[in-house]
């Protein structure tokens, strides 16, 4: 025993109470050993198969590998791919910009999954190498960079602005909400138009020219449930049609792969349920014809439709 380690025990047996334990733990903690500093493991080098392809030479779309060391790259996918970019190959082409998950910027494949590059963590745990792709299903403009034309065209088709036909009052300065109404919001005001439930819907895929798509819809959805918006019934009239929402089979892809954790999917669910306030509406019709299940009020309705 260390000459620290029996001072303090002389000096436990000479005090009472709490400073007994207080000089207790003083003597274990001073015959402990020294402990040594431990170098960090190395993490070593990690591969990145990235798909390119390019306008401008005409070749064929690959697969580029490269290899990075972990051990001087930060710990996200964006990271790795900035480093490639600075120090690499100053070609690849991506899209990129708050690196917080808030922009939704750098949404791509990777690995089989659409997500964030930002919030997705380089695993360091598997050698095998990490694939990257664009989003699927989109025509792409250069390497991981997709076309989201048409997806900001169907966004604006929504008209996704507070639309009310009565002005305010004088010295009205905000349309106040009770936090009832508000909470109603949650789980849609969040979205960040990545893309990422959009391009992994196959409803999307087969249809993306005339069917909106799970980001778009639940964008739709956000503003037919606010209570400050006063063009709900307009909103929902420029819904119907055969391809706009009914298109939905609720695959689910969407709410899987989504980096933010919505749910687009329950957002449909509700569209369509205040599309079909009302047994003779047409958006039921189309529920039961294409096989489509939903709460129990649809349910108890199904025996009072009339298909013809």
């Amino acid at each position: 025993m260390s000459v620290l380690g029996r001072v303090g025990f002389r000096l436990a047996a000479r005090l009472p109470g709490a400073n007994r334990v207080a000089a207790a733990r003083f003597s274990s903690v001073a015959t402990q050993p020294d402990l040594k500093l431990q170098t960090p493991k190395k993490k070593g080098d990690k591969q990145f198969k990235i798909y390119r392809w390019s306008p401008e030479n005409g070749e064929k779309p690959f697969l580029q590998t490269y290899t990075v060391d972990l051990d001087q790259c930060g710990p996200m996918i964006l990271d790795a791919i900035i480093k490639i970019k600075n120090e690499q190959d100053s070609t690849l082409t991506f899209r990129r910009s708050c690196r917080e998950g808030i922009c939704g910027s750098c949404a791509m494949n990777i690995n089989g999954v659409n997500t964030l590059a930002c919030l997705c963590s380089i695993d360091t745990s598997s050698t095998e190498p990490i694939r990257i792709y664009p989003l699927p299903h989109l025509f792409v403009v250069k390497d991981l960079v997709p076309d989201l034309s048409l997806f900001y065209a169907q966004y604006r088709s929504i008209q996704p602005w507070l639309q009310r036909k009565e002005p305010k009052a004088p010295g009205q300065k905000e349309y106040l909400q009770s936090k009832e109404d508000r909470k109603k919001l949650d789980g849609m005001y969040e979205c960040i138009l990545c893309a990422c439930c959009s391009s992994s819907c196959p409803s999307y895929w087969w249809n993306s020219d005339r069917y909106l798509g799970p980001a778009v819809l639940m964008q739709a959805y956000r503003w037919v449930a606010d209570s400050r918006d006063q063009n709900t019934a307009e909103r929902l009239a420029s819904l119907q049609g055969d391809f706009k929402v009914y298109r939905c089979h609720k695959i689910m892809n969407c709410s899987a792969t989504c980096p933010k954790n919505l749910k687009p999917a329950q957002a449909i669910v509700k569209l369509k349920e205040a599309m079909n306030s009302g047994s003779s509406d047409l958006g039921f019709v189309h529920d039961v014809m294409y096989g489509d299940v939903f709460s129990g009020r649809h349910a108890e309705d199904l025996d009072k439709a009339q298909i013809q």
